[in-house]
């Protein structure tokens, strides 16, 4: 298996750090070869003056410690010289441990708990959130995307059997409810504030201009006229009755309707709180309304509109989806827009997202960090070793081979320092 995209040694920047690589190994090598040729030809001169010996000791310690340096380094990625020498190739050997221990190191150093809420903590979750939706244009992408989705949520709705149960849920609920109490407290709150008032005003104009009305005289007219003696009706008495009696009534209208404290109106109160009082304690008024519920529940129209509401709704989301009408996708980046603008000035509202947040994330990394680990250990196993050597050289290679100019440097100082120190025992 090959290794992912970002590990291709291709760049740029890889070819030129590869070639100050070569560069700096060259140099290396070089002064490993300047410092054996040296030693050799400073025991070829030492029998003509003494400090040739110092010169060779340098010389000799500087080749020992970069070779024992350029075999330390070698050793790390390959086997120097080929050879299979024990301990040696020590990344390629050990690639199952390096992976297993570099999952066990990030679960428990970067995935524990503490660290990880420490971290989620610094994070304002909730003024990213308002800023990326006051963006109209974020807004609009967002909304467009909920509109694709959209279709295929309805369509899964309906096939799945969601619907039918949401129905039967909804029935359910609504048969539940007991309607004689709900109605009853209602009412009476409709009567505690007055407004009961101000139904009987309507109630009283709605009749005065129903009497006035010409049809409703003449049929008034008409009925008293069936009802009168025939004596009386030569003399004109339907219409002179009908005249009174709508004067009377239409006066009594106005009287009550232009006076708050008339007694008609205290009447009406007593009604109306005895037929509240009526409502919520008879179980025969409540049996009534549970009977009307259930009739009106079991009607086949009562469905059909439920239907037909559906169809016109899915309608509308297909519609919207495919861009034919605009309106609720613009109803949807202000309704975004206008929430992230909401939420940017309600820096309560920002805290408990951002607590909720850390919350379910830290519940999260909590319960999967042994996923994440495993994840990590697989990964690495997967890798071509090759190729991951190859870009680890790359990119600090260059500091590992400085390794062997201070391994010749300080043994060349350590066999300096040996060699003055023999020499001078020997004098004493």
């Amino acid at each position: 298996m090959t290794l992912p995209a970002t590990f291709v040694i291709d760049s740029p920047g890889d070819a030129i750090r590869a070639a100050e690589l070569r560069r700096v190994k060259i140099l290396a090598t070089s002064v490993l070869a300047a410092t054996f040729a040296i030693f050799l030809a400073a025991r070829a001169l030492l029998p003509l003056h003494p400090a040739f010996g110092f010169i060779a000791a340098f010389a000799e310690a500087a080749t020992i410690g970069g070779l024992a340096d350029w075999y330390a380094v070698v050793a790390l990625f390959k086997r120097p010289l080929g050879l299979p020498i024990p301990h040696t190739a020590i990344i390629q050997s050990n690639q199952h441990r390096i992976a297993d221990k570099l999952g066990e190191f990030i679960e428990k150093h970067f995935l524990e708990a503490a660290p990880v809420e420490t971290k989620l903590r610094q994070i304002d979750f909730g003024a990213f959130i308002a800023d990326w939706l006051r963006d109209r244009k974020r807004s609009e992408d967002l909304a467009r995307f909920a509109l694709r989705l959209l279709p295929e949520a309805v369509a899964a709705t309906e096939t799945s059997g969601l619907m039918t149960f949401v129905s039967r849920r909804i029935t359910a609920q609504l048969m539940s409810i007991d309607l004689a109490p709900l109605a009853a407290g209602t009412l009476r709150a409709f009567v505690k504030e007055g407004r009961h008032s101000g139904l009987l005003d309507d109630i009283l104009r709605a009749v005065h201009q129903t009497m006035t009305q010409a049809e409703t005289m003449a049929m008034i007219r008409e009925k008293i006229r069936a009802e009168l003696p025939t004596l009386l009706k030569l003399y004109r008495a339907d219409k002179f009755l009908v005249n009174k009696i709508v004067a009377s009534a239409t006066a009594f209208f106005e009287e009550v309707r232009n006076d708050p404290a008339h007694p008609f109106r205290g009447e009406f109160d007593r009604m109306v709180m005895t037929f509240v009082d009526r409502l919520g304690t008879d179980p025969s008024y409540a049996e009534r309304i549970e009977g009307l519920k259930r009739d009106l529940l079991a009607r086949p129209e009562v469905t059909g509109l439920a239907r037909h509401i559906w169809a016109n709704a899915r309608s509308f989301f297909e519609r919207s989806a495919s861009g034919e009408t605009q309106v609720l996708e613009q109803y949807l980046v202000r309704m975004f827009v206008k929430a992230g603008e909401a939420l940017a000035g309600d820096a309560e509202m920002r805290t408990e997202i951002n607590q909720g947040l850390v919350a379910v994330l830290r519940t999260v990394i909590a319960e999967q960090k042994s996923g994440v680990s495993t994840f990590i250990s697989d990964q690495v196993k997967s890798w071509d070793m090759g190729q991951l050597i190859s870009l680890i050289e790359i990119n600090i290679g260059r500091d590992l081979q400085y390794i062997r100019f201070n391994g010749s440097l300080i043994g060349g100082l350590a066999g300096l320092a040996l060699y003055t120190l023999e020499y001078l025992l020997r004098l004493l």
